[in-house]
């Protein structure tokens, strides 16, 4: 509603699980992940129409790759680096201690 309250029309809004995309919508010309996964992830790319693409975030820990996802007309997928390494920001450890006198 607050889309719509905006100006924005044609839009359709999901809460869940990122890994399994939206399979009722699908195929899809495009995907873009925004959240890290650990791999390319076969069910997004199944949702991609022959020749979609999809940007994903791939690795763990604190190294985490940019790559660009094409699907083939034979269902199979291409991938390619599309940028540098990234450093995933985490916050600081941060101790103190507290002492209280009375």
């Amino acid at each position: 509603a607050r889309l719509t309250e905006m100006g924005y029309r044609n839009i359709e809004v999901k809460i869940g699980d990122g890994y399994r995309g939206w399979p009722e919508k699908a195929p899809f010309d495009g995907i873009v992940v925004t959240a890290a996964a650990p791999r390319v992830l076969p069910a997004l790319v199944e949702q991609l129409k022959p020749g979609g693409r999809m940007v994903i975030p791939v690795g763990g820990g604190d190294i985490q790759y940019l790559k660009l996802v094409t699907k083939r007309a034979d269902g199979g997928y291409d991938e390619q680096r599309a940028a540098s390494t990234l450093r995933a920001a985490r916050p600081r450890q941060v101790s103190c201690r507290l002492s209280a006198t009375m």
